[in-house]
């Protein structure tokens, strides 16, 4: 983890090439279809002058990888701040070039956030056929790509709602300081499709890609002459049916079979089965393996634990991170045996302060659990980890939130998960967590530090501390923690966990502790005989 700030030359160089030169698309421009693609950009105060730059030059780029035209995809592009502003509509350019003119002369408005108003203005105004769209009965796609770097001042689900029930499919993409919620509010359905959220205005053309391919899948598949039988998936390379579940592709490539084997069959899958040619097998959800039957998956069934999770919701996390970290949450959960008998699960969230999310009694299933996780709201501010062990010490484990007697020998674990450095003292809280028997495993991404991450977790480190350079690849992460934290595969395989008070182990302590003491009192005799002997000899030099 040491040096992680020592980025590859290669790297350093791409990053230096001009911006225009990195954005050259490598695929091939959409060829398949017209197009009405209207951008709904940002120009609020918000936006600096250098991430206003950016945005110019990714629209320019994006729009080289674009088949522009008026029977093609014809183009218009509008501007909002507190109002709205028409910087050319879908008629006005058939040329790229023209396209490019407008878009580099374009003066930011620096006002307010009205982003409702925006999207009012595309559904009765930018969309219209005065505007240059295309009429209805042509069927030409007709989509929206909004970009915002903060909070809407007014509201946008409701005038969302009825653009995208007008045949609008809508994009959001946030950049930096974007409302989630907001962003989801706009966006067509499915939301993970629709969806953008890029980390700064410095990386926006990485964002560029993904967007092309989306903007050249709609084209594939628009116009209803695909003849799919069920359903036709655009990609860059062309259109491709795709059948429902529980139906195969025949060889023709457009029609589907009802998949009978594992349809038809009482095939015993706990989680899933897959036909494969004339037989079919089981599946187990990431994070938990098939066991010998090829039918059930495997859990930490034996390994009944209280676990208390403590997430890092900072303001340098970021919203779009703090969303891969609940779903890593949620990853971890599938492997456990979640139950009031089995493991118990609480979260805990801190910055600047620290709010327990839900403690260890409160949810009795995985899904219970796994729902609660993603309702969570992200705190932002500063990076309190001392605070946030002093409550899980005084608090997370205590019976009244749920925690199991200590008589009853449940393992407790604590898990701390952070980005970056504290701000507070962690090193008291650190050992007294595990005085208090609490076993404690740290997880770092990006910038956390390696020195913290060993104080927090138990020895040795090499078991209990994970790191990842990048929150999008964490979850190279799970294997280590499933063999850390499920007893089955870890290293306390095979433990049993049993009260001192019950007769086998009483009679096993007591056997132990006779032999022992027969020991001692052979020893004793004999180191009583030497002693006489030496009193013996010293007399008889006398």
């Amino acid at each position: 983890m040491r040096g992680l700030l020592c980025w590859p030359l290669a790297t350093l160089l791409l990053l230096l090439q001009p911006w225009e030169t990195q954005q050259q698309p490598t695929g091939p421009k959409c060829h398949t279809g017209p197009l009405d693609l209207v951008f709904v950009i940002d120009s609020s105060r918000s936006v600096r002058p250098f991430e206003f730059e950016t945005m110019r030059q990714f629209l320019v780029g994006l729009l080289r990888s674009l088949d522009v035209g008026l029977n093609a995809t014809r183009v218009g592009v509008i501007q909002y701040s507190s109002q709205v502003q028409s910087v050319f509509p879908l008629g006005a350019f058939s040329r790229r070039e023209d396209m490019e003119r407008a878009i580099r002369a374009l003066v930011p408005l620096a006002q307010g956030t009205m982003t409702g108003l925006a999207i009012q203005y595309a559904m009765n105004v930018a969309f219209s056929e005065a505007e240059g769209a295309r009429p209805p009965k042509e069927r030409v796609p007709r989509v929206a790509v909004i970009v915002t770097d903060g909070r809407p001042q007014d509201r946008v689900a409701e005038v969302a709602a009825q653009a995208r029930a007008r045949g609008i499919e809508i994009y959001a993409v946030g950049v930096q300081r974007a409302d989630v919620g907001s962003l989801r509010a706009m966006a067509s359905p499915p939301l993970d499709e629709h969806v953008f959220l890029v980390e700064s205005f410095d990386l926006i053309q990485e964002f560029g890609l993904q967007l092309q391919g989306r903007l050249c899948a709609i084209n594939h598949c628009g116009f209803g002459n695909h003849s799919c039988e069920h359903e036709c998936v655009s990609t860059l390379g062309g259109p491709r049916c795709r059948c429902r579940e529980g139906h195969v592709l025949l060889p023709d490539g457009r029609t589907c079979q009802v998949r009978d084997l594992c349809n038809g069959v009482d095939h015993g899958c706990e989680f899933q089965c897959v036909s494969k040619g004339l037989s079919y097998r089981c599946l187990c959800p990431e994070g938990r393996r098939l066991q010998a039957d090829g039918k059930s998956c495997l859990r930490c069934r034996e390994g009944h634990v209280d676990l208390v999770l403590l997430v890092d919701g900072s303001k340098s996390v970021r919203p779009q991170n703090f969303e891969l970290v609940k779903r890593f949450v949620n990853q971890i959960v599938d492997f456990l045996d979640v139950s009031p008998e089995g493991t118990r699960i609480g979260l805990v969230q801190f910055s600047s302060r620290v709010r327990t999310e839900f403690p260890l009694g409160r949810y009795g299933t995985a899904a219970e659990v796994k729902q609660a996780v993603l309702a969570v709201e992200y705190m932002e501010r500063g990076t309190m980890t001392g605070l946030a062990l002093r409550h899980m010490v005084e608090h997370s484990f205590s019976e009244a939130q749920g925690a199991r007697p200590r008589a009853l020998n449940v393992p407790r674990v604590g898990l701390v998960f952070t980005d970056g450095r504290s701000q507070d003292d962690i090193s008291v809280w650190a050992a007294r967590a595990k005085e208090e028997g609490i076993v404690m495993y740290a997880v770092g991404v990006g910038k956390a530090v390696e020195e913290e991450l060993r104080e927090i977790a138990s020895e040795p480190a090499e078991l209990h501390v994970s790191y990842s350079p990048d929150f999008s690849t964490m979850t190279h992460l799970l294997e280590n923690l499933k063999g850390s934290i499920c007893p089955e595969e870890g290293i306390s395989a095979g433990t049993e966990l049993r009260s001192l008070c019950e007769c086998e182990s009483l009679v096993e302590f007591q056997g132990r502790t006779l032999g022992a003491l027969e020991g001692l009192t052979q020893n004793l005799a004999q180191l009583t005989a030497r002693l006489e002997d030496l009193e013996n000899q010293l007399a008889n030099k006398k």
